[in-house]
């Protein structure tokens, strides 16, 4: 894990489908999101300008209500499942994760640990930017995963 650091963020167009749903089905949920985004984007003349990402609204119980997609340079059409969000502007505690996915919610609750000793807080949303693309075939130890967390 890189050390945190504290970053001011400007709001950014994103095209996502949302959902709340159990989180073992995250994986499947990413899958059917992953693969309905690109056509959509794509077919509107949208272009995305940045990696995958997902946001999260409150705390992961035994659901999660997200939304993922990709930052794009304008506001998509809704269309099926695909439509318009942003990334907010704000100040974010932000840290980058190496290695697998199973080890982001020790790096979350560090990054939170690291947020309440600088005497500040987190809010209810908070997103991860998927840095390098998974691949069947990788080695887990080669992603890269950005933690943002907005605090006040």
């Amino acid at each position: 894990m890189t050390t945190p650091e504290l970053v001011e963020v400007t709001a950014r167009p994103t095209a996502v489908v949302r959902g709340t749903v159990p989180v073992t089905d995250l994986p499947a949920f990413f899958d059917r999101a992953y693969s309905v985004l690109p056509g959509t984007v794509s077919g509107q003349g949208v272009t995305v300008t940045g990696p995958a990402f997902a946001l999260y609204r409150g705390p992961l119980t035994a659901t999660a209500d997200l939304e993922t997609g990709f930052p794009t340079d304008r506001e998509v059409t809704p269309d099926g499942d695909v439509v318009a969000g942003a990334l907010p502007a704000c100040r974010v505690a932000r840290v980058v994760h190496a290695g697998s996915f199973d080890g982001l919610g020790a790096a979350w609750q560090r990054l939170g640990e690291w947020v309440a000793g600088q005497g500040l807080r987190g809010g209810d949303v908070f997103w991860e930017v998927y840095l390098t693309e998974p691949s069947p075939d990788m080695d887990p130890a080669d992603l890269r995963t950005e933690l943002n967390m907005p605090v006040v």
